[in-house]
């Protein structure tokens, strides 16, 4: 439990090696009940400062890796209009991770960390990436789906006490709204089509269904960071709460495609909660702990797109050298 006068670190020795000045914390924490903005130069607890660096790099990790399933149709999208509207979205999601590691950075953490920390697998980023778009009816699910898990927690979130986080969830929420409608649009298409793509995008539900279930992560009682991230008002619902509010919203309009949501058990109690079928929680720390189906994959795409680009950003940065662009 953390306590409302102070903070006490340990090292894995057990010897303490950071403590928070009891009257700062104080007023840090009045501050937050009064509803205002903690900025970058303000004085602010070193878990405060650690956790929300955890927070927003791990949200633009899973921003520019999010990126990847749906851009491999790109090449193949059904028709011109499609394609073009998949590449502006593509755009999008890799735009929204730069405006979330200029967050970070504020908090003193560098991009390049940040980027390294990816690539070595250090820092984890939302496990529902890891799976891949089989069909052109994943990369629809995704897009309808996955992106409306992603909006309520990015608009729940932009109500919370960091200033430069808030500010760019703000953004990012206009442009994932865009992004729902697309995907509603191709699910739309996709349902009330022919036999065959009825099919294909209930296959598509039935696979990134689980998926789907993990995306707000771990029950309560088994989240390990909420409590903190919750009082300091860093996350402004719980994960339950969060996955709660995306059934009311999408299960009834899954169900009005006539679309069949792969879990028996799925009902709203006499309490008006919903009801469901845990989904495997050993999987979801599989996956996110480095053990998913195309973890590898996504982690190599970024490795050759950061030694690829090296050359691009020490141009920028000393233009009057010379550089020599590696071969393709």
């Amino acid at each position: 439990m953390y306590g409302s006068l102070s903070i006490v670190e340990y090292d894995n020795h057990g010897k303490k090696y950071h403590e928070e000045d009891p009257k700062k914390l104080a007023e840090f924490e009045a501050r937050i009940e009064r509803g205002e903005k903690i900025e970058p130069m303000d004085w602010m607890p070193y878990e405060y400062r650690r956790q929300l660096i955890r927070m927003i790099e791990q949200h633009a990790h899973s921003e520019i890796i999010g990126a990847l399933p749906e851009g491999t149709w790109i090449t193949r999208a059904p028709g011109f209009k499609r394609k073009l509207a998949l590449l502006a979205k593509v755009q999008d999601e890799v735009g929204h991770a730069q405006l979330l590691y200029s967050a970070a950075e504020t908090l003193g953490k560098s991009r390049e960390e940040m980027i390294n920390d990816l690539i070595s697998g250090k820092s984890k980023y939302s496990n529902v990436f890891n799976y891949p778009a089989v069909t052109w009816a994943d990369s629809a699910i995704i897009a309808w789906l996955i992106d409306a898990g992603a909006i309520i927690n990015q608009v729940t979130n932009a109500k919370g006490s960091y200033g430069p986080y808030c500010r760019a969830l703000e953004r990012i929420c206009y442009e994932e709204s865009f992004h729902l409608k697309y995907g509603y649009d191709n699910v739309v298409h996709l349902a009330t089509g022919t036999p065959t793509q009825r099919q294909m995008v209930q296959e598509a539900l039935n696979r990134w269904w689980t998926p789907i279930m993990h995306f707000f992560g771990p029950p309560d009682k088994a989240s390990v960071h909420s409590e903190i991230l919750m009082k300091w008002q860093v996350k402004m619902a719980s994960n339950d709460a969060m996955r709660q509010e995306f059934l009311n919203m999408y299960v009834p309009k899954i169900w009005e495609l006539e679309l069949v949501i792969p879990d028996p058990n799925l009902k709203k109690n006499s309490n008006g909660v919903w009801e469901y079928t845990e989904p495997d929680w050993d999987e979801f720390m599989r996956v996110i702990n480095g053990d998913g189906p195309c973890n590898k994959e996504r982690l190599a795409v970024r490795r050759v797109a950061e030694e690829k680009g090296r050359w691009v950003r020490k141009a920028l940065l000393s233009p009057t050298e010379k550089y020599v662009t590696p071969l393709a």
